[in-house]
């Protein structure tokens, strides 16, 4: 498989009272085309200062980040909304949708930002909502969908753009046990029929277990990684 994403040696550090802080230290890892990686640790231990740092919201203090040959770390602003715009999509533990808009039109956002008309809009929005089961459910606003539902239309918003790679940062953290083995299954489903790469951050081993790349991080560095 093809490498789309390598990062060397970053470090992420903030000045406060009590001195530097390194938010992430030294991290290096390669990531293939395809791949599911999951990357654990306790609270503080880096994760989501990774995922904001791979996905080109935060900089890296040192260190590069580079994907599909364009360095990350030293693209201007505009260049990574680009990136973002492009490659990325989404999905938070929070949904993230936006109450007084139906799950439709959650769903074009990303269609409308890009320029696309909007029966193209429509059309793409209805085919990812159909591909997470949720084509009866459209013309629902959130708060007509239960939270697993809610979370699907996330995953459709995310996908609608047709991005190489999906940041998921605690997907089912506010989901239950049921909901979280039924959206776990999802991710699942579009990494390996769709072929998007996938990178979640996630409290739970049992999430973890989604993924066929698994990295540890502890106080900002990689504790373990290993494939499957």
């Amino acid at each position: 498989m093809t490498t789309i994403l390598t990062v060397q040696n970053i470090a992420k550090t903030y000045n406060m009272r009590d001195g530097l802080i390194y938010a992430l230290n030294d991290v290096s890892f390669a990531v293939k085309k395809g791949g599911f990686v999951s990357i654990t640790g306790p609270s503080g231990s880096g994760k989501t200062t990774l995922l904001l740092a791979l996905s080109g919201l935060i900089r890296p203090t040192s260190g590069k980040i580079i994907f599909q040959e364009k360095h990350l770390e030293s693209a201007s602003d505009k260049e990574l909304a680009e990136f973002r715009k492009m490659h990325v999509g989404f999905v938070m533990q929070n949904f993230s949708l936006i109450p007084y808009m139906t799950a439709i039109q959650n769903v074009m956002i990303p269609l409308g930002l890009n320029g696309h008309s909007t029966e193209e809009q429509k059309a793409n929005s209805q085919a990812v909502l159909e591909l997470v089961g949720l084509e009866n459910r459209q013309n629902h606003f959130p708060r007509e969908l239960s939270a697993g539902q809610q979370q699907r239309v996330a995953i459709a918003r995310a996908l609608v753009n047709k991005p190489t790679i999906i940041f998921a940062d605690e997907p089912t953290g506010n989901l239950d046990p049921s909901l979280s083995v039924e959206i776990l299954e999802f991710l699942q489903k579009i990494n390996k029929e769709l072929n998007v790469t996938i990178m979640m951050v996630t409290h739970s081993p049992q999430a973890a277990n989604y993924g066929n790349v698994k990295i540890r991080m502890n106080e900002g560095k990689i504790d373990n990684q290993y494939t499957i």
